[in-house]
């Protein structure tokens, strides 16, 4: 008994890796290192200093709907990655086109009927007509025309699959940069070695991907959904939001705490809502309100309360400082071209990485005598940034790429 409350101890406040890496650690006698997310037998298949022939010589696109694999890790109920795979894949199916879905794991004890389930009962999942399936030993079907890797791990099953399906690696974020400097994050950089087509969120992937790894790169603007993110409330708001992180380091869940702390000082009148994770088990030093994980359908009117937003990524920008927007609340992020080269809109306040300087950025914003013509601006602002845009964009590079 005291092992499982211990167990669920760490996962309520380490998530699902911090529970993976104490069971690793246990179980090899190591510390401080999680087991890795890519099979073994797959990296020591993979010589990518020499091309696949999917890469060199892939298999001639036939004119008309195309037959798409795509290989993922597990679906989470409040995996955002995940929930933007699936919304690409509703476009892909809208086009006309048939998807699998193979899901690729080192994990043992799921099924893809809980996985079906989990997708079926949230609301953050769109219906898709796709199969799922695990991702077989022997490869994908023969009649298959493209495979779409999706995190690092899987474009080694991708590389390794003996088909002459068109390699694509659509690629939400720098995942090297999930890890230490170690044996992880020189596996995950290895991957855009690999030759894919990249289909990437935003440009400062792309141009990363493209300079740096000579990979061939296409990319897609990021979206705001208007049927869950709108402007409702016209009037005062005395909220202020945190997409509160603490078992994903790149949010800089830490640094947040420490600008709004300097931020709650200043107005103590303003409430802090904490969302994204339940953080009830850590120590912050003011006032909050613990939203923990939340359905799509409720942050509106979250939203709609607040007037600033804090919400730092320190790779590839997060998708909440356009849905933010939608809403009327005017996003304080940190200021990088991680950031910057995805959205360029003038509502977003950039702001250097200092928790000073964000918590005066909060201040400034919160302070705005113009506050509610001002949040009806930013909405305005996100009005045609509309996820279908986004879609048509990543059809566009994908059949280009399936028919040159």
């Amino acid at each position: 008994m005291n092992t499982l409350r211990a167990a669920l101890s760490i996962f309520r406040t380490q998530g699902f890796g911090g529970l993976l890496r104490r069971v690793g650690e246990r179980l090899s006698g190591t510390t401080g290192r999680a087991p890795s997310p890519v099979r073994r037998e797959d990296v020591l298949a993979v010589d990518w200093s020499v091309p696949h022939p999917a890469v060199t010589h892939p298999r001639t696109a036939k004119s008309g709907p195309l037959t798409v694999a795509w290989i993922m890790s597990r679906p989470g109920e409040a995996s955002g990655g995940h929930q933007n795979i699936y919304r690409f894949i509703h476009y892909m199916e809208q086009a006309g086109h048939h998807v699998r879905i193979y899901l690729y794991n080192v994990e043992r004890g799921i099924s893809i009927a809980q996985v079906k389930n989990m997708v079926r009962r949230s609301s953050s999942y769109p219906d898709l007509a796709a199969d799922v399936a695990f991702y077989p030993e022997g490869g994908v079907p023969s009649d298959t025309d493209a495979i779409v890797a999706t995190g690092w791990e899987t474009a080694y099953a991708a590389f390794r699959d003996p088909s002459l399906a068109r390699r694509f690696y659509f690629v939400q974020d720098f995942e090297p940069y999930f890890y230490p400097v170690g044996t992880d994050s020189v596996l995950a950089e290895n991957t855009y070695r690999f030759g894919f087509t990249g289909l990437t969120a935003g440009g400062w992937l792309a141009q990363k991907l493209s300079s740096e790894y000579g990979m061939e790169t296409s990319a897609y603007e990021f979206g705001a959904d208007p049927s869950n993110y709108s402007i409702v409330n016209d009037g005062p708001r005395r909220e202020v939001f945190f997409y509160a992180r603490p078992g994903t380091e790149r949010r800089g869940f830490e640094l947040g705490i420490m600008a709004l702390e300097l931020f709650s000082a200043a107005h103590p009148e303003y409430l802090i809502n904490l969302a994204g994770w339940d953080v009830s088990r850590y120590k912050i030093p003011f006032a909050y309100r613990n939203l923990k994980t939340m359905p799509v359908g409720q942050l509106n009117e979250v939203y709609n309360r607040c007037a600033a937003g804090l919400v730092l990524s320190m790779t590839n920008m997060s998708l909440l400082p356009l849905e933010l927007l939608a809403a009327g609340v005017i996003p304080a992020v940190n200021d990088g071209e991680n950031n910057t080269m995805v959205s360029d809109n003038p509502f977003i306040e950039y702001t250097p990485a200092s928790p000073k300087a964000l918590a005066d950025r909060l201040a400034a914003i919160v302070e705005r005598t113009d506050l509610p013509d001002y949040a009806r601006k930013a909405a305005a602002s996100v009005a045609d940034a509309d996820w279908a845009k986004s879609g048509e964009q990543f059809l566009r590079s994908f059949e280009r790429a399936m028919r040159s």
